[in-house]
């Protein structure tokens, strides 16, 4: 099937109408380990056979608040970005931040078991629009050597 790993790519406003709060902070997602005493590793977005964009994979719940139920008001975003996101909103209560995401991708999910099953949703972003971390601007005291954003390199 050609749409099995098909993610689409929908405005963030049409998405979240009434907008979304992360709840708690963005946080690494570490690879599974049987040797407890091993150091934890960041998983990065690459698959077995080395697809993928090689960059850091985040993960932070976030709320929306236009979803009716409490069930499904609460989900996991998945952010793959080479530094942790960080909002530029001040929160509003201690834990909740309003955000907006940047470069956001959904793609359909089966949930639930037996007769109980109904479509979800997987969310995958790039970052927090406002975003001031250094993901995407170049460090300040960058070296002469290194051309600048935008710039090519001369041989």
């Amino acid at each position: 099937m050609a749409l099995k790993n098909m993610w689409l790519t929908p405005d963030h406003d049409m998405t979240f109408p009434e907008g979304l709060v992360l709840v708690g902070t963005v946080e690494p997602v570490t690879e599974f380990s049987r040797d407890r005493n091993a150091p934890k590793r960041q998983k990065v977005d690459l698959d077995d056979e080395g697809n993928g964009t090689g960059k850091r994979l985040w993960t932070a719940t976030v709320s929306d608040s236009s979803i009716n139920g409490a069930r499904n008001a609460m989900f996991d975003v998945l952010f793959i970005a080479d530094v942790r996101p960080v909002p530029s909103a001040q929160p509003f209560a201690p834990g909740y931040t309003p955000i907006v995401l940047e470069g956001l991708q959904v793609k359909p999910k089966l949930v639930g078991n037996g007769e109980f099953k109904s479509i979800g949703w997987s969310y995958r972003a790039t970052g927090i629009k406002g975003d001031n971390s250094g993901s995407k601007q170049p460090p300040v005291d960058a070296p002469a050597s290194r051309p600048a954003r935008g710039d090519k390199a001369v041989a």
